[in-house]
């Protein structure tokens, strides 16, 4: 499996990952790069999807509503909370960019549980994480205390230069709940400037899987198992939508052994 995905393009859709080439079963991740005026539309089929209005704007139709504009981050920078829209599986969906705007589109396994609605950006509250350089600021979209979705678990996570997240390293493979849930994960990754770097390490206990990755903006990683910290070096602020799923809705992750001391001392 290739765990770090380069967008095949500019404009339009530059990123498709499906159950089938990512090789598990649960998560996808879309995402459309659109200029004014351009038009998207889909099917959401078997399956459930949160669209993330990530910058900019655009008129939204779905499961036979027309939603208006959704979208008022013009650079997803800016840290406001963003507007986005709950689709469950059985419906259509279409947008047409009012402003260049960039749209991802998070699926999971739909069971029909839930209704179209809009999510944001009232009810999201940027939130404050970590402790010293481990500082993070989380927006979460959906995540399991809210009952928004039958699977997916989506949030959005700003991580100042020179500061690690998603860390302490842990890790959510293993279908034992309530110690740990089985959810595979995508990273989405903005850099500001465009043009710095982040890195991204999965790796497992028993080292079978041991990958670092320089991430660049607009990459996308694949989280299939293991631990998954990310770091962003001085000078260079990073961003990431990580999208969440797996047999339950629930997120329980067991710490790296050798970060369970920080985990402690923090707690």
């Amino acid at each position: 499996m290739t765990l770090l995905r380069k967008p095949f393009g500019t404009r339009g859709e530059v990123h498709r990952i499906t159950p089938e080439n990512a090789g598990w079963r649960y998560v996808g991740f879309a995402l459309h790069r659109l200029r004014a005026g351009d038009r998207v539309e889909d099917v959401t089929g078997d399956r459930e999807v949160i669209l993330v209005m990530v910058e900019g704007k655009a008129r939204l139709t779905g499961a036979g509503q027309e939603w208006g504009e959704l979208g008022d981050r013009m650079d997803v920078f800016e840290k406001t909370p963003p507007h986005c829209l709950y689709l469950p599986n059985g419906c259509e969906w279409a947008a047409e960019a009012t402003t260049d705007c960039t749209i991802a589109v998070c699926s999971a396994p739909g069971r029909g549980g839930h209704a179209a609605r809009r999510i944001g950006p009232d009810g999201i509250t940027l939130t404050e994480r970590g402790k010293g350089t481990n500082t993070r600021h989380i927006n979460n979209i959906a995540m399991e205390n809210e009952d928004y979705a039958d699977s997916l678990l989506v949030t959005e996570v700003f991580t100042p230069a020179g500061h690690w997240s998603s860390y302490p390293s842990h890790r959510h493979d293993e279908d034992d709940f309530p110690r740990i849930t089985y959810l595979e994960e995508t990273y989405y990754h903005r850099l500001n400037p465009a043009s710095g770097f982040g890195i991204q390490r999965v790796y497992t206990d028993d080292g079978s899987l041991d990958e670092t990755m320089a991430v660049k903006d607009h990459d996308v990683v694949l989280v299939p198992r293991g631990h998954h910290p990310c770091g962003a070096p001085y000078g260079f602020k990073m961003y990431y939508l990580n999208v969440m799923a797996g047999p339950r809705r629930n997120w329980r992750f067991v710490p790296a052994p050798e970060v369970e001391w920080i985990m402690k001392r923090d707690s």
